[in-house]
């Protein structure tokens, strides 16, 4: 393998750093759901980095029936952008295509997650619906911004794991969506079911022109 792979701690310092960084901006509180939303992105961290530095086994498996038509995909770090390769992308891949857009990804992830936060937040002081902001497109935007930075990964170095491990966490974190609705619904009644008849779950939509609404006396906010 030499000195492009086994390297143990650069997989360590770099799961905790994202994680670390993840954690900034979601701001996790002491709940089931908070650390089963980590702990998954976390498992998709360790699967990532373990690839990336430690064994390339995507690369090992896809080279040897690959190998002859794609010729710059080889078990070394510069061969494991495997998206690269395929396009026979022979630049720095760090400009490439993919890449490009994984830092779009990544960085858009973040922000929603983030942008959420700080609504949701504000609304949990108030005690009221989160309506506004990033809430006011959708929604579940921190379980969408998780997702976009963990297919920003994917676009960036694509393993066989994380490819299996992010149709999973997708259903783990729309089980927990679905979850939380009912609480809130069962919280904030008619206000809640007029916010959910208008606004999707995942996919944005601009919001209307916003109209005077009584949002005040329920007990809970919505999390995702």
């Amino acid at each position: 393998m030499g000195s492009d792979y086994g390297l143990w701690p650069l997989v360590v310092i770099n799961t905790l750093l994202v994680l670390a960084f993840a954690v900034s901006f979601y701001h996790p509180t002491n709940t089931a759901r908070d650390w089963t939303v980590m702990g998954g992105f976390s498992a998709f961290l360790v699967a990532l980095f373990t690839e990336m530095y430690g064994f390339p086994l995507t690369v090992y498996l896809v080279s040897g029936w690959l190998g002859s038509r794609f010729p710059l995909l080889r078990a070394d770090h510069r061969g494991g952008h495997l998206l690269n390769d395929l396009i026979g992308w022979d630049a720095d891949p760090h400009v490439s295509p993919f890449h490009l857009a994984s830092y779009a990804f990544i960085g858009g992830g973040f922000w929603l997650i983030t942008a959420a936060w700080q609504v949701l937040h504000q609304a949990a002081r108030s005690r009221r619906l989160a309506v506004e902001g990033p809430y006011a497109w959708l929604r579940h935007p921190q379980y969408l911004g998780f997702l976009l930075v963990m297919l920003g990964f994917l676009l960036q170095w694509p393993t066989i794991p994380t490819l299996a491990m992010f149709p999973v966490l997708a259903l783990v974190y729309a089980r927990l969506a679905r979850r939380e609705e009912r609480t809130v619904a069962q919280a904030f009644g008619p206000a809640w079911d007029q916010y959910a008849a208008t606004v999707p779950a995942y996919r944005p939509r601009r919001p209307p022109p916003a109209t005077p609404t009584d949002r005040q006396g329920a007990p809970d906010t919505l999390g995702g």
